[in-house]
C-alpha cells in the first residue's frame, strides 16, 4: 500500500494519524487498560503492548495500522516491530498527549491522559 517516500517515516503527527485512520488505517492503542479506560481516541482498537505478538495474527496486513500510546514510546517500539515484520506500521509521535495538544477529542468526554505507574510498560 506504499504510496511514496512518506511511508517511510515511521513517526507521523497527530494530523497525519487522523487522516491516515479517516482512509481507513487501524488506529491500535498499545497502553495499560487503566490508562485505555481513563481516556482513548474514539475508534481505536486497544491491545497492550504485551499481547501484541499474540494479537498480531488477527491483525489485518492489508491496512495500516498507526499505533499510539502515552507519549509515543512504546507505540514507537510496537511500530518498529510490525514494520521489520512487512507491516504498514506508523507511530502517533507524540502519543495520545500529541493528539490532544493538537485539539483532537477523545473518549469519554471527560477523559484524561492517565499517567503510567511504575510497574506498567
Amino acid at each position: 500500500m506504499s504510496t511514496g517516500a512518506a511511508d517511510t517515516e515511521l513517526d507521523i503527527d497527530a494530523t497525519a494519524a487522523a487522516d491516515r485512520v479517516a482512509g481507513g488505517a487501524l488506529l491500535i492503542d498499545v497502553r495499560q487498560t487503566y490508562e485505555w479506560e481513563a481516556g482513548h481516541v474514539g475508534g481505536a482498537e486497544h491491545i497492550p503492548l504485551e499481547e501484541l505478538p499474540a494479537a498480531a495474527a488477527r491483525i489485518d496486513r492489508d491496512r495500516p495500522i498507526v499505533f499510539v500510546c502515552r507519549t509515543g514510546s512504546r507505540s514507537a517500539l510496537a511500530t518498529e516491530v510490525f514494520r521489520s515484520s512487512g507491516y504498514e506500521a506508523y507511530n502517533l509521535a507524540g502519543g495520545l498527549l500529541a493528539w490532544i495538544d493538537s485539539g483532537r477529542a477523545i473518549e469519554p468526554t471527560d477523559g484524561i491522559v492517565a499517567d503510567t505507574r511504575p510497574d506498567a510498560s
